[in-house]
């Protein structure tokens, strides 16, 4: 008697477990569901958008000023390639919340001990003073500062720290690590669970 009261409270719990799980989930937008738009307004889509946001895939793709949709104060870098990849706590590709964005740190006041990171892979070419082109590549690994304060690499916006940078250049000859945080470069040890 015992074991069949215990397997009905257990199946109850299951079936009401499933119902909450799935009623959360299904308030959430999806950007197939064609509402969803970006912090300027326009519609998102699936794939690469003119700028080469594929928020679907949590990547961007394109020149380092279409990520800031050619912002003047980014014209010195407008020919230097950007990709930069990320994680749902920094920006999701739903909208639970209901503003018709996609969440940012969701279920967290901030992105503080979010889990949330963000990597960029830059690069470009330059004329030496002689006249030779030259490479150059720098690549940054970002993370939400953990809730506990911790110390892990420099701070960036506040809410961030830098736990990696990689710089080459072949006209400098500059090639290697610029930083590693002590506590790794690993982005699971950051995350909130």
């Amino acid at each position: 008697m015992k074991k069949s009261l215990l397997f009905v409270f257990f199946t109850i719990a299951v079936l009401v477990m499933l119902a909450v799980t799935s009623t959360v989930f299904a308030q959430c937008t999806t950007i197939q569901d064609g509402t969803l738009l970006t912090s300027d307004g326009r519609t998102i889509v699936t794939g690469y958008d003119e700028w080469g946001y594929n928020y679907q895939a949590h990547i961007f793709n394109g020149k380092y000023c279409d990520a800031y949709r050619d912002a003047s104060w980014c014209q010195g870098w407008a020919d230097d390639d950007l990709e930069m990849k990320w994680n749902d706590a920094w920006l999701s590709n739903k909208d639970c919340d209901g503003d018709n964005l996609l969440d940012r740190h969701y279920g967290f006041d901030s992105y503080i001990g979010s889990g949330a990171w963000l990597t960029n892979h830059q690069k470009g070419v330059y004329l030496d003073a002689n006249g030779k082109k030259q490479r150059w590549s720098y690549f940054v690994k970002i993370v939400a500062i953990p809730a506990d304060g911790t110390e892990i690499g420099p701070v960036i916006w506040g809410e961030f720290a830098i736990i990696q940078e990689v710089y080459n250049d072949t006209g400098t000859g500059e090639h290697g690590i610029l930083y590693l945080s002590p506590y790794g470069a690993g982005f699971g040890r950051f995350s909130p669970h």
